[in-house]
């Protein structure tokens, strides 16, 4: 077959396939425009998911006639000239909004700023009219209608109007937290409206805006740098976690990006803190010269290729690690939350109790109606609550040994004095430490310790657990580990370039105890193995470590299996529930934990203490 030139519009859309993938795409694509115009107010409106129509409006710089009329080609563009090692912007490629004017009908409407009058341009499936005057605010406004009517095909292969919707709201979200200064409202038939006020420089409340109030409270700050390379964030304690990874925002330079090295990093910073199916909340921007990362590896800009991978896989392990060490060890405050509504007096037919706290309006029937439903709203007392008055109030002080004896002999006759053995604590034991002074020991498992503001509950297996494994850990890379003698090196074939890369790490593997030599261009000899791991497969643990060096240029692997061997021991040499402590190992066990980097959480994962603040138990108490 001869080789042909294609049309334009064909052309179009064989980009608009890359580029164009969803709605959601399309939404990115213009927001960037937006943004990179320098626009500080964005508003998005759309209908039937975006299928039907997408309108962005902002307030910024604008275009002139000759601009839109370039605007709406292939590879024109403002943001770059020459080069692209030195991309500072969004959007650089050209090819958007050419791209969505081939497979939906596309109108702009551009004022410049100071302009007398704006202009307009539309494409129709590819076809473009004339650059024409209009009446327009200044700034842009894109409309996009019936998205993918220019090829059917691939209309066939979207998701639902709801799923549709969902994909624009997460794509304004990364955009709003990459971009706090710029206000976002997002609109339409189709949802429920989503405003976002800009925070300024403030971003972990624009964060909060987007990942929930309690994220303030359960986040810890990030902020490192490796030769020229910054890492600058927030990362969640390990018990503040969802079941999803798409609480995970990551931005290179500005932009919001999904590249699985990042993720990947994120995921073996918290190793061994996060329980198996769960995944940390993290919000972490990496900062470099343009010249260091590749941003056109992808047609929609979510991959990266960093030029030292390396370095910057490091970074964010070490930067997550160093501050979960500092301040990881706190437990997270939605632990307490649960712990509040499981005390919640509420029967299991749904009955609500209708004492109304003063201050506290009754809700509306319903699922979860709040301390008080309609069904009961005609038993509400027309009074406040009040201790002097209410039926249930505690005995006065006067007569009260008079009648203890008596009420405990109706209603206590079999109750024997040595049911419950509480601990002799010292008056002046140190409720100002961080956990507090141990009061208790319930079930011989949980401890319960009182502190300055509130009260702590333990579970002393886990703490135990995670205690152990930090002090194995930390001899892991205090010396060289021991090692066991192979009585016959272990000659293992591979790739004379997997040989190599190797090499390079094999002092540090040597220091895990792990022994290796080149034996000729292709092949490994294992001499000594990790004495840890016991009988161990040298073939394929060789084998992994290749995998892990070809694709992160590191051999970390190694000692994930070492830490995962110290974490099963430390799990069955910690103090098992079930026995009982001595007041003075209670507070010992205290005082390590708060020693402890990550004793806030066990070897699994799982939260080792919950902490109630003393106005949370009064809340429970209709004191507050």
């Amino acid at each position: 077959m001869p080789v042909k030139l294609l049309s334009e519009t064909l052309i179009n859309q064989i980009a608009a396939g890359e580029v164009i993938e969803r709605p959601a795409s399309a939404a990115k694509e213009l927001i960037e425009n937006a943004i990179d115009a320098g626009a500080t107010r964005i508003e998005i409106a759309t209908a039937g998911g975006g299928k039907s129509l997408m309108r962005i409006i902002d307030n910024g710089s604008g275009m002139n006639s000759a601009d839109l009329e370039l605007a709406v080609r292939r590879h024109c563009t403002s943001k770059i000239d020459v080069h692209l090692d030195d991309i500072r912007t969004l959007g650089f490629r050209g090819e958007a909004l050419p791209s969505i004017g081939s497979v939906a009908r596309l109108t702009i409407t551009s004022r410049q700023q100071g302009a007398p009058e704006g202009y307009e341009v539309s494409v129709v499936g590819g076809k473009t009219s004339a650059v024409k005057p209009a009446a327009a605010n200044a700034g842009t406004v894109v409309e996009v209608r019936d998205i993918f009517f220019a090829t059917p095909a691939r209309l066939k292969f979207l998701k639902t109007e709801k799923a549709e919707a969902g994909a624009i709201t997460e794509v304004v979200k990364r955009m709003a937290i990459a971009f706090p200064k710029v206000r976002f409202v997002l609109s339409g038939p189709d949802r429920s409206t989503l405003e976002l006020p800009a925070t300024g420089d403030d971003h972990l409340a624009r964060m909060a805006q987007i990942l929930g109030a309690e994220f303030k409270d359960n986040a810890i700050e990030i902020d490192a740098a490796r030769e020229d390379v910054t890492l600058t964030g927030f990362a969640g304690v390990p018990t503040f976690n969802r079941g999803n990874s798409g609480h995970q925002y990551m931005f290179v330079n500005g932009r919001p990006v999904q590249d699985k090295l990042l993720l990947s990093a994120i995921r073996g910073a918290y190793a061994e803190t996060i329980p198996s199916g769960r995944y940390p909340i993290a919000v972490l921007s990496i900062g470099l010269d343009p010249a260091l990362v590749d941003v056109n590896v992808h047609p929609a800009k979510s991959d990266v290729r960093f030029r030292d991978p390396g370095l910057v896989r490091g970074l964010i392990v070490g930067a997550i690690r160093q501050a979960l060490a500092r301040e990881g060890d706190r437990a997270a405050t939605t632990g307490a939350s649960g712990l509040l509504r499981a005390f919640r007096p509420e029967a299991p037919g749904g009955y609500q109790p209708s004492y109304q706290p003063q201050g506290q309006p009754a809700q509306s029937a319903g699922v979860g109606g709040g301390w008080a439903s309609s069904r009961f709203a005609s038993s509400a007392p027309s009074q406040p609550w009040s201790a002097a008055t209410s039926p249930s109030r505690p005995f006065q002080q006067t007569g009260f040994a008079e009648r203890q004896s008596g009420f405990d002999a109706m209603t206590m006759p079999s109750a024997r004095a040595d049911r419950f053995e509480a601990p002799s604590i010292a008056e002046d034991a140190p409720i100002r430490h961080r956990l507090g002074a141990a009061r208790a020991q319930l079930h011989e498992n949980y401890i319960v310790a009182q502190t300055e503001n509130g009260l702590v509950i333990v579970d002393q297996h886990a703490a135990h657990e995670r205690l152990v494994f930090e002090a194995m850990r930390k001899a892991l890379d205090a010396d060289r580990l021991p090692s066991q003698v192979l009585l016959i090196p272990e000659i293992i074939d591979l790739p004379e370039e997997d040989c190599d890369r190797l090499m390079v790490h094999a002092d540090a593997l040597d220091r895990l105890g792990l022994a290796i030599e080149r034996f000729g261009p292709g092949a490994i000899a294992v001499r000594e193995t990790p004495a840890m791991l016991g009988e161990v497969d040298a073939s394929d643990l060789i084998r992994d470590l290749a995998d892990e060096v070809a694709e992160w240029n590191t051999a970390g692997g190694l000692k994930g299996r070492l830490e995962h061997v110290a974490a099963t021991m430390a799990c069955h040499g910690s103090v098992r529930s079930g026995r009982r402590l001595k007041p003075e190992e209670m507070n010992a066990l205290l005082r390590d934990m708060e020693a402890t980097p990550g004793s806030g959480q066990c070897n699994h994962g799982r939260p080792t203490y919950i902490e109630l603040k003393l106005t949370d138990i009064e809340k429970l108490f209709g004191r507050s």
